[in-house]
C-alpha cells in the first residue's frame, strides 16, 4: 500500500484554544512565527515551531511556503444562502419587498437541476476563493437544490451543512410545499446525506411567515426525531416580519415562543439575525443553549438593524453567537469583509470587536458553536485539514499600511479584517488538498 503524501505548510501559524472575550488575549491562542502545518489523509499531524519539526518530516514531504502570509483554519460561515448568488446587490427594499421582489423570484428557478447545479458550482468557487471551508447554507425548496448543493460539497470534500426550506404559507406556488411533502422530502433528503462523508443536514424552515403552525411541528418532529441534525431558520430580523408574525401567532408570547412551543430551540438550532428580542426571548435562547447567527452585512443593506453583541453576551443569560455573510441580503462572500462590517455596527452601540475576537468568531467560535470543534476551526492533531492562507499585503493599500507595523499579531490582523478581502486569500486548503487557487 502507498504511503500516504506527507504536505507540510511553512509561514507564521495562527490557531485559537479558547475564546479571548473569556480567557483573555494571551491565552486565548498559539502563534508560531516560523511555523509548520503537517498534514496527512487529509488531517493535522503536527503544528507547531518550523525549527522543531522540520527534523521529524518523512522524505518526499511536500512544501508549500508562505513565508509573508498567515496560515490559520478555514474561515467558517453560519448563515448563508446559495440560491441568492444573482439576488445579491439588488436595489432599495427592506427584507419583505426584498424577499418579493427579488428573492422568490429567483429561488423559483431551482426546480431545474441543471440551474442548480451551474448555481451550485459558482457558488462553492467562491467560497473557496474567500477562504471559507465550512458553511450553513440554504438551498431552496425544491429537493433538486439540495440534491446538486450536497454532489458538488462531496465531489470537492468540504463540510458542509444544508438542508431544503420548508415553506407552505406566503409563498409563491413554485416555492410552495405542504406540511406532508415538506416534511416527507426533508427527512428522505437528510437520511440520505447526513453523515455521508463530510455531509450533514439542516432542517430549514425559512421563518414563521412562510411555514403554518403545523409544519413548524413537523420540522420539530423530524429534529426530534433526528437530534444530530441541525436546525436553522430566521428570528427577529426586521420589525415588519416581527408583526406578521404577532398576527399570524396569536397565542403565542413572542416570536421566538412561535419556534419554542414547537420544539425548534436547542444547541444545534441557528437562527439568524436576533436583532428585536425582549429579555425573555433571550433567556430562552440562552436555557436552550440556542444560537445566534449574526449578520452584519445583511442588516446594514436591508435595514433590519444593528446587531447588540453585548445585551446578547450578558453574563446573566449569555447567547451562543457565530458570526455570518447571509449572503445574498448581505453583500460580500468574505468573512473578512463581514467582520470589518461587525467592528462598525458595534461602534455604533457603543461596543468594540477587537480583532483577535473577530477571528476567534471565524475559525473556533463558529466551529464551538455548530459542535465541530472536534473536527474544524483549529489546528489540533487529528483535525480535518482546511486551512486558509491570508496575505496582508495583497493590496497596495494593504502593503503602504503593513508598511509601518512592527511584529504586532493583532494590528496585522486588524488589517486584514478591515482592509482585505478575497484578494487576501493566497489559498485555500480542502482536507489537506490546494482548492483555490485551482491547481
Amino acid at each position: 500500500m502507498t504511503a500516504p503524501v506527507t504536505r507540510a505548510l511553512r509561514g507564521p501559524l495562527l490557531e485559537f484554544v479558547d475564546d479571548p472575550a473569556e480567557v483573555g488575549v494571551a491565552a486565548s491562542h498559539r502563534y508560531h512565527k516560523d511555523g509548520l502545518l503537517v498534514i496527512e489523509g487529509g488531517r493535522i499531524v503536527q503544528a507547531g515551531d518550523a525549527p522543531a519539526l522540520l527534523a521529524t518530516l518523512p522524505p518526499g514531504t511536500v512544501f508549500d511556503e508562505y513565508s509573508e502570509c498567515l496560515i490559520l483554519p478555514g474561515l467558517i460561515d453560519t448563515h448563508i444562502h446559495y440560491p441568492q448568488t444573482q439576488v445579491i446587490a439588488s436595489y432599495g427594499a427592506q427584507l419583505l419587498e426584498w424577499l418579493n421582489r427579488y428573492t422568490f423570484v429567483e429561488e423559483q428557478k431551482f426546480s431545474d437541476p441543471a440551474h442548480a447545479s451551474s448555481i451550485t458550482a459558482f457558488f462553492f468557487d467562491e467560497l473557496l476563493r474567500n477562504g471559507t471551508t465550512t458553511a450553513v447554507v440554504y438551498c431552496t425548496v425544491h429537493p433538486e437544490s439540495v440534491e446538486a448543493f450536497f454532489a458538488e460539497s462531496e465531489r470537492r470534500n468540504t463540510r458542509m451543512i444544508a438542508g431544503k426550506m420548508m415553506m407552505d404559507r406566503n409563498s409563491p406556488a413554485g416555492l410552495t410545499d405542504t406540511v406532508e411533502r415538506g416534511y416527507r422530502e426533508s427527512k428522505a433528503l437528510l437520511e440520505t446525506w447526513h453523515g455521508r462523508g463530510r455531509q450533514l443536514y439542516a432542517i430549514s424552515p425559512r421563518f414563521a411567515l412562510t411555514s403554518s403552525g403545523a409544519q413548524l411541528e413537523a420540522a420539530g418532529a423530524l429534529l426530534h426525531e433526528h437530534p444530530d441534525a441541525y436546525l436553522q431558520t430566521h428570528l427577529a430580523e426586521n420589525s415588519e416580519e416581527i408583526a406578521g408574525v404577532r398576527r399570524l401567532f396569536p397565542s403565542a408570547r413572542s416570536y421566538t415562543d412561535v419556534y419554542d412551543r414547537c420544539g425548534l430551540l436547542g444547541p444545534r438550532s441557528i437562527f439568524g439575525h436576533c436583532l428585536h428580542l425582549s429579555d425573555e426571548e433571550l433567556q430562552r435562547l440562552s436555557d436552550t443553549g440556542s444560537i445566534a447567527a449574526f449578520c452584519p452585512t445583511s442588516n446594514l443593506f436591508i435595514g433590519s438593524g444593528l446587531f447588540d453583541l453585548a445585551r446578547l453576551r450578558d453574563s446573566a443569560r449569555p447567547v451562543r453567537i457565530s458570526l455570518a455573510t447571509d449572503v445574498g441580503g448581505g453583500t460580500s462572500y468574505s468573512m473578512l469583509r463581514t467582520a470589518a462590517e461587525a467592528y462598525k455596527v458595534l461602534q455604533l452601540r457603543g461596543q468594540n470587536l477587537a480583532p483577535l475576537d473577530a477571528f476567534y468568531m471565524m475559525t473556533l467560535g463558529n466551529a464551538r458553536a455548530l459542535g465541530l470543534e472536534a473536527e474544524i476551526g483549529s489546528f489540533a492533531v487529528g483535525s480535518e485539514a482546511d486551512v486558509v492562507v491570508l496575505d496582508p499585503h495583497a493590496t497596495p493599500a494593504m502593503a503602504h499600511r503593513m508598511a509601518t507595523l512592527s511584529d504586532d499579531l493583532a494590528a496585522t490582523l486588524f488589517v486584514l479584517m478591515t482592509l482585505g478581502d478575497e484578494r487576501a486569500v493566497r489559498a485555500t486548503y480542502v482536507a489537506g488538498e490546494l482548492a483555490h487557487p485551482a491547481a
